[in-house]
């Protein structure tokens, strides 16, 4: 795997065992309750940044990292801390006293922890006696606290998969963030706008252990656990209503988070373009240490490999030089605007970096090979700029070869070197972050948390961006503001005994009934066999099983007015109409039999219908003796708008069917 000289190609074989694959999922799902810790309702406003309400009030705050009660800072805390950013926050109707931080947080949700414990119990989870609210310090504005609060709930679990059992180290219930809205750049620093409908709503999180065995059983494992967590009956549904995150590694690397693993499909991709990048930089970082004449790192990160940080440090200089004066006339429009509005070029020399930045190449996963330069990219974007240039990518984008020259003799005739445009205080410290990340090259993959890469909605190819140092243990510390919760024997033994079906005892349920497979299927799928079960007894089952698949309304009043529909009351055209008159009631047969007759939906009597199915096919006798049954359609939408919809669509059919016949013998 390692070797003295840096192969730049991608390995054509990712054998998990081979490369000492490890990998563990977190899996963060809202649920359907009120939120966790102030009783507002969950519910989500889907605004966007130009329709934003505009009687919903805004603060505006500045958040900082504070050391917690063990007097230390987090390193991921401290890191977000230094980025000049704003928060602005939109109070939805759903955010009061509690999500705005001006209040105490109220106890734990009793249905959200039910629920919390009914998962724990369905993977064999040990339940924690005495759960203590924790707070998380989280401070990249998407709490307006400035922490998150997360209560362990349960231990020691497992979940079984085809592949193997993968064991479940937690499982948490905490608050769930602010929903970002938009946020831009300004010469003050970065502004970010946040809208406060999510922040509370509670959420399961399950950290599993590094059990998962390959990148194919990761999907295979967060299906498993979204299967399970569906289960309850209990978790929201939808886009962004379920999330997970990856813990990767391989021997020569070290532990890496990537979150935004919206599509369940692009997680083995995902993986290996991860596999990929750290085996590609512990060859670059050997290679790096080769040219120095560097004590090379152990291909095994659990044999301790020397340390050269300081030693780089020394020979790696922070040196930032104002270039701006060499693009006085660029014909850049890109520069030339940004010097306009007083902002700075600065150069940051990169000695022995020539060659090595890289280029933008696509490999055989149809995702750009690793680079560098993209990982340079990303640790300034984090100080709020757009991007920046970098020497082995030029001339590009405007900045022409003369140019080029010009900023080599003002570095000393240095090859290799990064420039970034922007307000002097920011490109100061996006290229200070460029600076760390460069003497990072010559050490094992540093542990952070990444991102995946999404634009237009979807991710762009697999890879993955920094968003900040991988958090430790100095950001948890106690939230003494909420009681602690208990839990006695007797409590966990009744959510043992009440556990909800799974879904193979669902689907056995359902085929003791005469309905297709496929309506079995989407009764199970849509949740609605419940309903299906509670009402069947008493009606016709296929009628009762297309009538929850296809009309909208509660379960109980949709009974009712199918036993009206069977008693001849109301048409089968008229059963939506009458399920919309009385949408929040329980009326009798008596009442929804008068509605339906006073709205028209009551069937047209028997003799009626009779009579004006003849006169239509009489006046049509041409048109039937041409088109023979063919003409069915067409004639049942005449007979149909006789009846102003109250006549039954199947005793209009079968009438028509059997006066067709007739008049063709």
């Amino acid at each position: 795997m390692a070797s003295e000289t840096f192969d730049p190609d991608m390995p054509e074989r990712l054998d998990p065992e081979e490369l000492g694959f490890m990998c563990g999922i977190e899996v963060h799902q809202q649920l359907a309750t009120g939120k966790l810790h102030s009783r507002q309702e969950g519910v989500l406003f889907d605004v966007t940044a130009d329709t934003i309400p505009k009687d919903w009030p805004s603060v505006q705050r500045r958040l900082r990292a504070a050391s917690g009660e063990g007097g230390q800072m987090d390193v991921a805390a401290k890191f977000e801390s230094r980025r000049n950013r704003r928060f602005v926050y939109y109070q939805s109707p759903n955010a009061g006293l509690v999500e705005l931080d001006d209040q105490p947080p109220k106890p734990h949700d009793d249905e959200a922890m039910h629920i919390a414990l009914t998962v724990s119990a369905m993977m064999n989870c040990r339940p924690v006696g005495l759960m203590q609210a924790m707070r998380k310090t989280v401070v990249d504005g998407s709490n307006t606290s400035g922490f998150q609060r997360t209560t362990l709930v349960a231990t020691d679990g497992k979940l079984n998969t085809k592949t193997g059992a993968v064991g479940i180290d937690v499982l948490c219930l905490e608050e769930d963030s602010a929903r970002k809205i938009t946020s831009e750049l300004t010469d003050d620093g970065e502004i970010v706008y946040w809208n406060l409908d999510r922040l509370g709503i509670p959420l399961i999180e399950i950290a599993t252990a590094p059990d998962i065995q390959s990148p194919e059983h990761a999907k295979e494992t967060a299906e498993a656990l979204g299967r399970t967590l569906r289960d309850t009956r209990s978790v929201r549904r939808g886009l962004g209503s379920i999330r997970q995150d990856l813990n990767v590694s391989i021997r020569c690397g070290d532990r890496v988070e990537i979150k935004g693993c919206q599509d369940l499909d692009w997680i083995p991709k995902i993986i290996e373009l991860e596999m990929i990048r750290q085996w590609h930089f512990f060859q670059l970082a050997n290679h790096l240490r080769t040219i120095h004449q560097l004590p090379l790192l152990s291909n095994d990160r659990d044999v301790s490999s020397e340390s050269v940080t300081s030693i780089v440090a020394e020979k790696l200089p922070l040196r930032l030089i104002d270039v701006s004066t060499i693009f006085a006339q660029s014909n850049s429009s890109m520069v030339q605007n940004g010097l306009k509005k007083g902002h700075v070029m600065l150069a940051l020399p990169l000695p022995g970096f020539d060659g090595l930045i890289g280029k933008k190449t696509i490999g055989m996963h149809g995702a750009q090979n690793p680079r560098l330069g993209r990982e340079f990219a990303g640790a300034a974007k984090l100080a709020g700029v757009a991007g920046v240039f970098h020497s082995d990518e030029l001339p590009a984008y405007g900045i022409e070869a003369e140019e080029v020259k010009s900023i080599v003799n003002a570095i000393d005739g240095i090859q290799a070197f990064v420039l970034c445009l922007a307000p002097e205080w920011q490109a100061n410290l996006a290229l200070e972050s460029v600076h760390q990340r460069a003497i990072q090259a010559f050490e094992r993959i540093p542990q952070e948390v990444r991102q995946v890469v999404v634009k237009r909605g979807a991710p762009e190819d697999g890879t993955t961006s920094p968003m900040r140092p991988l958090p430790g243990g100095a950001r948890m510390y106690p939230e003494t503001d909420i009681p602690v919760y208990s839990l006695s024997q007797q409590d966990w033994q009744d959510v043992i005994d009440h556990l909800p079906m799974s879904l193979d005892e669902r689907m056995e349920r359902m085929n003791a009934y005469q309905i297709s497979q496929d309506q079995r299927i989407q009764l199970v799928n849509r949740e609605l066999d419940d309903a299906f079960v509670l009402h069947v007894e008493n009606l016709p089952s296929k009628a009762w099983a297309s009538m929850l698949l296809e009309l909208n309304g509660e379960p109980d009043l949709m009974a009712s007015v199918l036993k009206a529909k069977e008693q001849g009351y109301v048409t089968k055209e008229g059963l939506q109409d009458l399920l919309d008159a009385f949408v929040g009631q329980n009326p009798t047969i008596e009442r929804l039999a008068d509605v339906a007759e006073s709205l028209g939906l009551k069937p047209a009597d028997a003799s009626d219908l009779a009579t004006v199915v003849e006169k239509v096919v009489s006046e049509r006798l041409e048109f039937v003796k041409e088109r023979g049954l063919g003409a069915l359609g067409p004639l049942m939408g005449m007979v149909m708008k006789e009846f102003g919809g109250a006549a039954d669509g199947k005793a209009v059919s079968q009438l028509l069917k059997s006066s067709i016949e007739r008049n063709l013998k």
